[in-house]
């Protein structure tokens, strides 16, 4: 009988512990393809500070954006293992081709030229310049992972296209290979202790830096109602089990520019939760841009069957001062959530 107790008390022990999901934009790209691996090896002071950053947080599983690809995933190793050195040992990890710096040959932002960084599927000087990674402690199921980064951008049911003099912009040509995704739209199945969730990550494109013709505000709109659709089973496959979002979705629900719409129709969304981070000031700002200010771009959104147990931005110490790691290592700053399964 004592042996058939424990049985059943094993998995509720596996639960105990919270999960801790974290999004976190490093800002780790660099101008040409390779010097994020040297920056790397150096100990570059911005990569040391993004490593303290991550050790003094502790996520079991992380999305991070702004890291430069590269084709052997190089950097992303070495990344893992400066973490690893730091105490933080994460056995899985995923990154793939983003959609930044992906050469089109194409006119894609109307400034008559097709070779520029703004003519990549998403903006970019080299391939893989400022991409996704996922880093977990926890088997990434990678044969059931769902990418979405090459959905055109017409396709998106709902899509609304820029239009100049009541044409197609930049050209019928251009919106005909656009993709939705200005860096990727990933489903990442992790094999957690508490049983498999999606973790659904991405990064917007900023709604700003063009013209009338609002190309990349309209860009940045459908990108974030991607995963409004998705739960919906608009596209793609909706989750049937616990999900998170996180990523940089580019766009503050109250302020800046930007189809706000989106973002507050997702965050109100009754199949997920907004546990609303805030640092130890109470600020829930997730960047601080020069010349534009504080705002709230970044998210971790759990599903509704779970249970958040506590939520953070990791910018100020339990006194209110600022830490230095954080500021030196980005001007996004990590937010993270704690998670249990919720016991109906």
């Amino acid at each position: 009988m004592i042996r058939y107790l424990i049985l059943l008390l094993l998995p509720l022990a596996a639960q105990a512990d919270p999960l801790r999901v974290a999004s976190f934009n490093t800002e780790l790209s660099r101008n040409g393809p390779g010097v994020l691996l040297r920056d790397i090896e150096r100990d570059d002071p911005q990569v040391i500070a993004v490593i303290g950053v991550l050790a003094a947080m502790q996520p079991d599983v992380v999305a991070l954006q702004g890291m430069d690809w590269d084709y052997n995933n190089l950097a992303l190793a070495a990344l893992t293992a400066k973490l690893k050195a730091a105490g933080l040992d994460y056995a899985y990890s995923f990154s793939a081709q983003p959609n930044s710096g992906s050469v089109t040959g194409v006119d894609l932002d109307g400034d008559s030229k097709s070779e520029g960084p703004g003519d990549a599927q998403g903006w970019g000087r080299f391939t893989g310049q400022g991409g996704l990674a996922v880093l977990s402690r926890f088997p990434i199921l990678t044969d059931d992972i769902a990418d979405y980064s090459t959905t055109l951008w017409r396709d998106v049911p709902g899509a609304r296209l820029p239009v100049s003099d009541d044409l197609p912009f930049p050209s019928e040509q251009a919106q005909s290979i656009q993709r939705l995704s200005s860096t990727a739209h990933w489903v990442i199945p992790i094999d957690a202790p508490g049983g498999r969730f999606d973790l659904m990550t991405f990064h917007a494109s900023p709604p700003v830096f063009d013209g009338p013709e609002d190309r990349n505000g309209l860009r940045n709109r459908d990108e974030i109602r991607f995963w409004s659709l998705l739960l919906d089973g608009d596209i793609g496959t909706a989750p049937t089990g616990r999900f998170v979002i996180a990523g940089d979705a580019n766009l503050d629900p109250n302020q800046g520019d930007g189809h706000k719409g989106a973002i507050r129709n997702l965050l109100a969304d009754p199949q997920l939760q907004d546990p609303e981070p805030r640092d130890s000031t109470g600020s829930a700002t997730t960047v601080a841009w020069k010349g534009v200010g504080e705002m709230r771009v970044d998210y971790v959104l759990p599903s509704a069957d779970w249970q958040v147990e506590r939520s953070g931005i990791y910018w100020t110490d339990e006194t209110g001062k600022q830490v230095e790691a954080a500021a030196t290592a980005s001007r996004h700053r990590l937010i993270w959530v704690d998670l249990s399964i919720r016991q109906n």
